[in-house]
């Protein structure tokens, strides 16, 4: 893709990935989740988690997993008035461009 991707759009859609389970999804889940919107790779993604972790909109929790510890993210009420703060701006900025896209 040619449009390069910016800090605020990648937290919206990692915060719009985890919000869909209710008991949060796991690092591998959401790169998969992510992906079908915008091309990420893992490298990248973890210090956006990390980064939204330290910021109080995502929390963590530990459960296992075929005998092994999986680590899950699930978004936090400040993260969920992030997230709707990010829908209603991509809302109005996507109207915008695609109007002007219209005439071409």
């Amino acid at each position: 893709m040619v449009f390069h991707t910016g800090t605020a759009l990648l937290d919206a859609v990692v915060l719009a990935a985890v919000s869909r389970a209710a008991d949060g999804s796991y690092g591998y889940k959401i790169t998969q989740d992510v992906r079908r919107a915008l091309e990420v790779s893992e490298s990248t993604l973890y210090p956006v988690l990390r980064r939204l972790l330290s910021e109080g909109c995502l929390e963590t929790y530990d459960q296992e997993y075929n005998g092994r510890n999986r680590r899950y993210y699930r978004v936090t009420p400040r993260g969920d008035a992030q997230l709707h703060l990010y829908a209603s701006e991509w809302r109005q900025y996507s109207e915008k461009i695609s109007s002007m896209f219209a005439e071409v």
